[in-house]
Formats: structure tokens, C-alpha cells, sequence
């Protein structure tokens, strides 16, 4: 049927297109016409099954958004190939018509063998089981003769327990409604300080979270900038999560790990970073690309869809201007193509791994599917555009149920998410600098003229001078008319030890993880105390505690140990947080978040969280996102789980669990009931080390890949 429905396909382009025949010059019947179709119709089909795999597999090497482009042109390749062997030459067309025919019939007949299989369930089945028993007899895979059920767990990434509730309510997932409505339940869960995909999935995946402070930090000791999307980061703290818990991860038994940034011990894995830059070929990130853009449908489906995306976005950016949106951020250069292969190639790919490795009967899997993160960090959590994606995910998540009741064994589908997101215009947009200026105009360091001429530019470099003027005042024994004129401008602040301004060291080192700011002065060895840094910097603190864009500041302190401080002088020993003071309008759990990340080996000299509007739930990133997470304050901090009935509450009583590690305890205790064990999969330290430590042993390669 396929090949009468191509055929038929074929002879339309043919009469539509001037640049592509069938008939020799002379003319044919429709007889000979309709032969020569369908032999060209059955070598284009041969040629897919048999030469399009190796042309991928040959391409794994090329950069996925590279890989997309050549799509078109292979298949156009493929299809001038199969004309060349109609006899007699009656087949010809243009190279560039070659490429358009080539994707309408790859989409017909995907589109043809869809609708009959979806048509005749028996005939589905049977298609699914043959799949199934392939996979198994490839891989040496055997299903538990008591047939235990499987349980796959899909992370939403970024999408808040508040999302998800007002998407079920707007009729944008209707998956999702229906399963609340009969089969699943919902509970919110309450994220670390660090809320964002780094330090929750590695929670989550490996059971621990511990030193990891923000999205990206400075360590002093090693000198280095660790950021969790790079490979080389990625590899280090799954190495340090599994040396801290002895235990491999969550899918140490039989897993598979699928777009993660971790492996959580998975045998299986497709598009995880931490192993992003692995030789081995089974293992290597780009493998997963494979499996799925073997089948020439899949890639002109998908190239054609990324296409799409790429158009769809440009579109609402320019409507988005023509509105006057506000808050807005640039979502030129290349973005759209970023959030293309977010939303179509990295969706497409990690479902069809999914949907193998239920065929394949795995007992465990963990997805992430990172679409609406990307599209909400640029649009705004509760923009339309990020409701089209959420509905675009409710349909994959359909999809991917519907195969489970296809699969060899039984499956559980648990939906969570590792953050919300937290709406509101940047830190820069508000205020017109970025912290980093604003730190540097606290130190008296040079900042841009922008920034120099606003507001809080202006009262910061003001306040530097007078602190600076008064120290030195205070230790020289010198009148102020005496240190009137000296020169704080290029100069750096006063430095510890020294007598007199000039001396000059390495700047701050300044980072951000959406509303949460890290800042570590690289010469100075261990964490600086607060009586450090004023010594140092004496109107530091005090500019940044008072800024209206900031909520509260975590230093070290050498008499009262570490202390929160906020604005107007306010000042909380961390033995005393209360959720009062600085931290009445970020909820409860943000004193006990705070405390945990203050024993972090690595955690920065100074802290800091923007300040957060409880009414509206905004925050300001300090970074170029409208809608962000990374720190405290809004929905950022209460992800979700969606779980069926059959598994046990997550927390006893309706409670909600706290942290991401506590989650990592939850999902296990879940794969414990599937399997009929009371603690869940476990392997030796041993191996578990071995594999973490081959997974270390990379370079940053891909660095330069999305995440």
C-alpha cells in the first residue's frame, strides 16, 4: 500500500513539477508512465531501508543542527540515485526539484504507513511486538518472566506545579487532565536554593546535590568556572555525587538516561552530557541521533518541522515587538535556531528513544524533555507561546502512552518537573546595569558609561568613594581634606594590609544563575568573611544590600558566623533565620535552603538572591531572561510530581517533599514497589566508581552543542 500510494505520489509531482519528468522526450502511455513510476517509487523506498542509515551514521560526527540541513539534501541525493536506475532513462529531474520531491514522498509515506497501522490496532501490535523482539534479540535484553511493570519517568523541565495546574484548567493538556481526573495524582515539591536543572536532576538522578551552588560557580581551588551544561562540569559532579553516595544512580539496574544532563547510572544512554564527549561508540552523546534519523521519514519530519520552529519563532518575536510586550528580551542572532532544535530535535529524538526502550521492555527510563524551558525563558512562563509548546508536550506524552499499551511489559508513567519558573524583566532592563556593574561600582572599579550614568551606578560609585575616603581617613590618621583628591577610580578599592590606595588586584568574579548572583574574589584563598571584604571593599555590602533589585546578600562572618544580610541595615545570624526579616517575602524553607548551601565547600564569597514582589511573584534574573529560576522567590522553587495511584504517596499524609535529594529517595522507594524490593536498584561502589570515573575522563568538546 505504501509503495501504490508513493507511486501515485510520484506521477502527481510529476505532472505539477516543470523541472521533473517521467516519460522520455518522445512521450509514453500512461501504462509505461505509471512503471516507470513505480519502479522509481520502489528504489527511493529501497534506497532509504538500505544506503540512508549508513549516510547517517556516517554524518554522527557532524554538529546535530549541521545534521539537520544535510537532511534534505541526502534524501534529494537518494531520490536522483533511485531516477538514474529506471531503465532507460526516463526518470530526470533538477537537483533543486529533487530535494522537494524527495521530502514529499518521504512525508507521504510515513504519513500513509502511520494511518494504516493506527487504523488496524491488530496490525499495530504486531509491528510493535516484531520491533520489540528485534531489540531484545539485538541486545541481549530479557524481560523478567514474572513480568514486573517498568516505570518511565518524564521531566517537564521548568514547568512550575502553578503551570501545570492552569494548563490542565485551560485545556492545553488534556493528557495530563484526564489522568488527573482518574488515575494520577499531583504534588508540588519544594526545590534547593539552587533551583535549576543542575543541581535537581543531579539530585534526582544521583541522590545528591551537595557543593553545587548555583547553575554556574567559581572554584577557588581548582581556579576554574564550573557550569553545569558544560561536558567536562557535567562528568565531574556525577563523578563527586556518586564518590558521595557510594551508589551509581537511579538507573543503575537496566536503565536508560535520555537528553539529561547525567546518567544516573544508565547503560542506556542517548543526548546525556555528562558523557557527551565518550569515545565509546555505543555510549557517545550524538549515538541517540541515530536511532532515529536512520529512518528517512523521521529526518525529513523533523528537518522540516525545525524549519517551522525556526519561522514560528521569528513570528512571534516580531509580533511580540509590534505589541509592545513588556517585559522583553533579544531573541535574535541565533536563537531561533537554538530554540528549534530545543523544541523539535531534541523532543523528537528523546521520545522515539523513549518509545525504544519501552519496545525493548527496560525497566526503568528517564527522560527530559526541555522545550517549554527554553521557549519561557525568552517568552515569559504564562506567554502564549509557551502554552503552544506545553500542548505540543501533552501530545508526546499521549504518544508515549499510547505505545506503553503496546509494549512487552506493564509501565508507570511518573510526569515530574526539576523547577518552575519565575516571571519578571531583568536585573539590566530594571535598572540599566547588570550586577556585574554594580559590584564593580561598590568596589570603585571602571564600569561602562551606561551603566556609570544611571541611577544605581551613580550611588554606588558615590558610596565606594565615601566609604574609601572614611577608611582611609580612619587608618592613615589623616584629616579628610588629606585623601579629598585620591584617585579610587581605576585603581580597585582599598586593600587589605595596605596604607594608601593604588595597589591593584583581579577583579570579582561575577556570575549569575537567573536571579541568583555569585560573586568569589579569585586572589584571595578560601571564602572571605564579611570583615574581609569590607577591609577590602568597605561600600560593597552595604550598595549591594540596599539595592532595591536585591532581597538579601549570605556572607561568612569571623564572631557570629555567616549572616544574612538585607536592606536598611538589617542583619540575621544564620542560627537566627526565621523566615522573618530579608527572607519574609521568599516563603517557607528559604532559612533552612540557605543554611544547607552555607556548609557548600565551594559557595561563593558573597551570595545573592534578587528581590522578589510576593503579589506578583516576580524577580529580576541577572541574566537576559523574562522568565527564570536559579535562586529563591515564586514558582521557581515548586516543581512537580504526577504520579499514579497504584505507587504510594510520595510524602506520608499528603506532605510535600523538600529537595531534590528527597525526591531521588521518593522515585526510588517507587522503582522498589515496581520490582518488589524494599530499597530499590543498587550496584557496588566499584562499579559505580569506574563508571563515573570513565565519564570524567573528557574534554569540553561539545561544549559549544545546546544543552
Amino acid at each position: 500500500m505504501v509503495w501504490a500510494v508513493s507511486t501515485l505520489t510520484l506521477l502527481a509531482l510529476a505532472g505539477i513539477l516543470p523541472d521533473f519528468q517521467l516519460q522520455s522526450p518522445g512521450g509514453d502511455s500512461v501504462t509505461r508512465t505509471a512503471i516507470t513510476a513505480a519502479l522509481g517509487a520502489g528504489a527511493f523506498g529501497l534506497l532509504g531501508a538500505l544506503v540512508w542509515p549508513l549516510a547517517v551514521r556516517a554524518l554522527l560526527l557532524v554538529p546535530a543542527l549541521v545534521l539537520g540541513l544535510l537532511v534534505f539534501f541526502l534524501n534529494g541525493s537518494l531520490l536522483l540515485f533511485a531516477l538514474w536506475l529506471i531503465p532507460d532513462g526516463r526518470g530526470a529531474a533538477d537537483p533543486r526539484t529533487a530535494v522537494v520531491v524527495a521530502a514529499v514522498m518521504s512525508a507521504v509515506a510515513s504519513a500513509t504507513s502511520t494511518a494504516l497501522a493506527v487504523r488496524d490496532d491488530n496490525a499495530y501490535r504486531r509491528r510493535l511486538s516484531r520491533l520489540a523482539h528485534r531489540r531484545r534479540r539485538r541486545h541481549g535484553h530479557r524481560i523478567a518472566g514474572d513480568a514486573t511493570p517498568g516505570t518511565v519517568f518524564l521531566q517537564l523541565d521548568g514547568v512550575g506545579h502553578t503551570v501545570l495546574r492552569a494548563a490542565v484548567g485551560d485545556g492545553q493538556m488534556p493528557t495530563v487532565a484526564r489522568w488527573l481526573d482518574t488515575t494520577h495524582r499531583l504534588t508540588r515539591w519544594r526545590t534547593d536554593w539552587s533551583s535549576q536543572t543542575g543541581a535537581s536532576q543531579l539530585g534526582i538522578l544521583h541522590g545528591s546535590n551537595h557543593d553545587v551552588p548555583g547553575f554556574r560557580w567559581y572554584e577557588k581551588d581548582t581556579g576554574r568556572v564550573m557550569v553545569s551544561n558544560r561536558p567536562a562540569s557535567a562528568a565531574e559532579l556525577q563523578r563527586r555525587a556518586v564518590d558521595r553516595t557510594r551508589d551509581a544512580g537511579l538507573l543503575s539496574v537496566d536503565g536508560a538516561s535520555r537528553g539529561n544532563l547525567f546518567s544516573g547510572g544508565a547503560d542506556q544512554l542517548a543526548l546525556v552530557l555528562s558523557v557527551a564527549a565518550r569515545r565509546g561508540r555505543a555510549n557517545r552523546s550524538r549515538a541517540g541521533y541515530f536511532a532515529y534519523f536512520s529512518d528517512p521519514a523521521n529526518a525529513v519530519r523533523t528537518a522540516v518541522s525545525f524549519v517551522a520552529e525556526v519561522i514560528r519563532e521569528i513570528g512571534q518575536s516580531v509580533r511580540s515587538r509590534l505589541r509592545g510586550d513588556r517585559p522583553r528580551v533579544g531573541r535574535g542572532g541565533l536563537y531561533p535556531f537554538i530554540r528549534a532544535f530545543a523544541t523539535v530535535v531534541e523532543r523528537d529524538v528523546v521520545v522515539a528513544a523513549v518509545i525504544g526502550d519501552m519496545l525493548a521492555g527496560r525497566t526503568a527510563v528517564y527522560a527530559d524533555l526541555v522545550a517549554y524551558d527554553e521557549v519561557a525563558h525568552h517568552s515569559g512562563p504564562h506567554s502564549r507561546d509557551a502554552a503552544k509548546v506545553l500542548e505540543r508536550i501533552d501530545r508526546s506524552v499521549a504518544l508515549i502512552a499510547k505505545v506503553a499499551a503496546h509494549a512487552p511489559r506493564a509501565y508507570r508513567i511518573v510526569l515530574l518537573s526539576d523547577h518552575g519558573q519565575s516571571p519578571g524583566e531583568t536585573f539590566a532592563g530594571a535598572y540599566g546595569l547588570t550586577l556585574k556593574d554594580l559590584v564593580r561600582a561598590g568596589c570603585g572599579l571602571p564600569v561602562s558609561r551606561r551603566a556609570g550614568r544611571t541611577p544605581s551606578g551613580a550611588e554606588a560609585r558615590d558610596a565606594a568613594r565615601d566609604a574609601l575616603r572614611g577608611a582611609l581617613h580612619r587608618r592613615l590618621g589623616n584629616s579628610a581634606d588629606s585623601v579629598a583628591g585620591a584617585d579610587i577610580g581605576d585603581a580597585g578599592c582599598l586593600e587589605a594590609g595596605e596604607g594608601q590606595p593604588g595597589g591593584t588586584r583581579s577583579g570579582p568574579v561575577v556570575l549569575a544563575s537567573g536571579n541568583l548572583g555569585l560573586i568569589s574574589f579569585p586572589d584571595a584563598p578560601g571564602r572571605l568573611s564579611r570583615e574581609q571584604i569590607d577591609r577590602r571593599h568597605p561600600a560593597l555590602l552595604r550598595t549591594l544590600a540596599n539595592h532595591p533589585g536585591i532581597g538579601f546578600l549570605l556572607v561568612h562572618g569571623e564572631r557570629n558566623g555567616s549572616v544574612v544580610l538585607g536592606p536598611g541595615g538589617a542583619e540575621l545570624p544564620l542560627s537566627r533565620l526565621d523566615g522573618t526579616g530579608p527572607l519574609a517575602a521568599f516563603g517557607p524553607g528559604a532559612a533552612d535552603a540557605i543554611r544547607r548551601t552555607d556548609t557548600f565547600p565551594h559557595v561563593a564569597d558573597i551570595m545573592v538572591n534578587s528581590s522578589h514582589d510576593p503579589g506578583s511573584g516576580r524577580v529580576h534574573a541577572f541574566e537576559e531572561q523574562i522568565g527564570s529560576h536559579g535562586g529563591l522567590g515564586g514558582e521557581q522553587s515548586y516543581p512537580f510530581l504526577l504520579s499514579p495511584h497504584e505507587l504510594s504517596e510520595p510524602v506520608a499524609g499528603g506532605g510535600e517533599p523538600v529537595g531534590a535529594e528527597q525526591v531521588h529517595l521518593v522515585l526510588r522507594r517507587w522503582l522498589g514497589e515496581a520490582l518488589g524490593e524494599a530499597h530499590g536498584p543498587q550496584v557496588p561502589l566499584t562499579e559505580a566508581l569506574g563508571a563515573a570515573g570513565e565519564a570524567g575522563e573528557t574534554g569540553e568538546t561539545d561544549e559549544g552543542q545546546p544543552a
